[in-house]
């Protein structure tokens, strides 16, 4: 692992998300506890529940509205952000955060890549960017050395930071950074909240785009890789579509490069923005997982519209949706993984040894 003095409750995970790939693949959805298509912050609802029974086995949520300078604004927020974590450790299951971070030295929004010199400044401890961006990591580190469920545990988070910098859309992307400044921000946030903050329970998660059929789709997961040292899961964000062929390309090599670095794999996200294809979940979503060694799969979010059926921005399962059916046939095949169906994931799996 990337931090020797991961807590036991961490490490524990980390060796079941190695085991559980042989099992099948656990089923995630992010921000599903918190709203769904018809309902906000309503405790215990579920669009995944409501259509099948059970809650997601992984539950996806954003730490940046908690680290940037949203942290005042969004307090009401931050506190149903932390209430539904608690909720999903509490049940066993496993939570993992992307950071969806507003622009440190422009001010605007993850999308802001106006200026290439946003990491260059945050790497430069001279500048009034880096102190901010300091500022940035200890609310999370804050946010994450208090996080404890009912056992009194701190919970571990799959923690993604800088998510799809494959892509040019974030100022931590391949239009914003160099391939060295990109892997010394990687490693300096590492170090800060593992050496500095003390943060132990964050398993460290790197995650590519992956949308199409690639000539060299082992060296696009590798892109800017910070060093096995410096990542402990491989995963990758994949908007495919429907080309179910891209899909299972990428999948397939995942799979190879985690059995070749000992590192658990997963899709951190994907789905098909207002999908209507009824049989989405079977041809989709299962059939290209089927044979491969991967831990999860994780849904985009379904936005809460109330009654504005005109707002399409969807990518799961909800009451009423034309692939209910189809959802129920995956949630009843054996691979595919609930709440319910979960070992304890805090309990270390029995023949692996974290190193």
């Amino acid at each position: 692992m990337v931090d020797p003095a991961a807590t036991a409750e961490t490490r524990a995970l980390y060796s079941n998300l190695w085991t559980i790939a042989s099992t099948g693949f656990m089923f995630g959805h992010h921000d599903d506890l918190w709203y769904g298509r018809y309902w906000y912050d309503e405790p215990g609802r579920s669009d995944t529940k409501e259509v099948c029974g059970d809650y997601p086995a992984v539950f996806s949520v954003d730490f940046g509205p908690l680290m940037d300078n949203r942290f005042e604004s969004d307090k009401l927020e931050n506190e149903i952000r932390r209430r539904v974590i608690l909720e999903a450790y509490d049940r066993g299951e496993v939570i993992t955060a992307c950071c969806h971070l507003n622009n440190p030295l422009t001010g605007g929004d993850s999308w802001d890549n106006s200026n290439t010199g946003v990491v260059k400044a945050i790497l430069d401890e001279s500048t009034p960017t880096h102190t901010k961006y300091m500022e940035w990591l200890d609310r999370v580190a804050d946010f994450a050395n208090n996080l404890r469920g009912d056992d009194g545990s701190l919970i571990p988070v799959i923690f993604r930071p800088y998510h799809e910098h494959t892509q040019e859309w974030s100022w931590w992307g391949s239009k914003c950074t160099t391939e060295t400044e990109f892997i010394e921000f990687w490693r300096m946030t590492v170090r800060y909240l593992r050496d500095t903050k003390g943060v132990h329970n964050f398993i460290y998660a790197i995650s590519p785009q992956m949308d199409a059929v690639y000539s060299n789709t082992r060296e696009r997961l590798l892109f800017r890789w910070p060093g096995d040292e410096w990542v402990d899961f491989i995963g990758m964000d994949c908007y495919h579509g429907l080309n179910t062929e891209a899909f299972t390309s990428n999948l397939r090599a995942m799979s190879a490069l985690s059995q070749e670095k000992l590192k658990p794999c997963g899709v951190t996200e994907t789905g098909q923005e207002s999908f209507e294809k009824t049989d989405y979940w079977t041809s989709c979503i299962l059939a290209p997982l089927m044979g491969q060694r991967v831990s999860m799969v994780v849904m985009w979010r379904n936005k809460y519209v109330g009654e504005n059926e005109s707002d399409k921005h969807f990518y799961s399962v909800y009451p009423g949706h034309v692939s209910e059916d189809d959802f129920n046939i995956m949630y009843n095949r054996s691979r595919s993984l609930f709440s319910s169906d979960l070992p304890d994931m805090y309990t270390m799996a029995e023949h692996v040894t974290i190193q």
